[in-house]
């Protein structure tokens, strides 16, 4: 019905060694993917022991998994340029053997900008920045071997490239485009993606995203059923209610704000909700892992959801 894939937030401190023990659980134990978020910045808490750069962990993980899907959620268009990231997205896709996705955004915390000495344009010009990245990165990836490629783009000029290296999926890596945004959000993933995300929203603000996203597949000739769809939450799950409070502590939330705005509960209760976007059309689920020591988490979700919603 549905497929689920974890999804972390190594920004709120975790080692890479944290990471490998998640992914490899997660390959484990049957899940679809392992994806990260792309911050150098903490949102809350110390951050320690410091941020992992995503690709950099991500080239790690490639060579110490065999099946699971590897992807960010989403890589900021403003952390690098297009050319170096498709350089180095085709590296790591070649060092999984074809299982990565690309998640890119526009980005949008300006805070972890200026503690790293990254540049923040206003937003209406990250968004042409984000444009012209995914048509460089898509173009360059799409440019036959022995050819050159060139873009005459207002942020990232590109003159005789061999557009090199190259991918190994057939068409590229698939490309990951969400967000809120009601105009140019939507256009992009109906030009670009492979799929459209809607991360952290109720389902009726889902509903409303996924008719969007697929209203500009149609406005431009696309067959809409080719974008696929998915939706990322936040988990807390328990195979009772003593569980659920105590893994809901262990995060710093609330119970039933976690109901209200994420999957909590008890197995039937989150299969039923994960069930609710299903029927919203979401192929996938990211489920946002918030305490990566707690690997018993993982297998409470394989062993009583998997079964449920798979």
């Amino acid at each position: 019905m549905v497929e689920l894939r974890i999804f972390t937030e190594p920004q709120q401190g975790a080692t890479y060694d944290d990471l490998l023990a998640v992914a490899q659980a997660a390959e484990r134990l049957g899940f679809g993917g392992f994806f990260r978020s792309d911050h150098y910045l903490h949102m809350g808490g110390d951050g320690g022991p410091g941020p992992t750069d995503a690709w950099v962990t991500l080239a790690g993980l490639a060579r110490e998994t065999s099946t699971i899907r590897l992807g960010t959620l989403v890589t900021s268009a403003t952390f690098r340029l297009p050319g170096p990231l498709a350089v180095a997205v085709a590296g790591v896709d070649q060092m999984s053997g074809g299982r990565v996705e690309l998640g890119l955004g526009a980005g949008w915390f300006e805070e972890e900008h200026r503690a790293y000495g990254i540049p923040f344009p206003a937003l209406g010009e990250r968004f042409d920045r984000l444009e012209e990245q995914l048509e460089v990165v898509t173009g360059l990836w799409a440019t036959p071997p022995g050819s050159r490629y060139s873009h005459d783009g207002a942020h990232y000029p590109i003159v005789d490239s061999p557009a090199l290296a190259k991918p190994v999926q057939d068409g590229g890596v698939p490309i990951i485009i969400g967000g809120g945004g009601r105009r140019r959000t939507p256009a992009l993933a109906a030009r670009y993606a492979a799929e459209f995300n809607a991360a952290f929203r109720s389902a009726d603000e889902t509903a409303e995203l996924f008719k969007g996203a697929r209203q500009a597949c149609s406005r431009i000739g696309r067959e809409p059923s080719s974008l696929a769809l998915s939706a990322a939450q936040v988990v807390c799950l328990g195979r009772d209610e003593a569980t659920v409070r105590r893994r809901a502590a262990a995060i710093g939330r609330e119970v039933d704000e976690l109901r209200a705005n994420g999957l909590a509960g008890t197995p039937d209760q989150v299969a039923d909700k994960l069930r609710s976007f299903a029927k919203l059309g979401a192929e996938r689920i990211y489920l946002q892992v918030l305490d990566l020591s707690d690997l018993d988490h993982l297998v409470d979700i394989a062993e009583t959801v998997l079964p449920l919603v798979a």
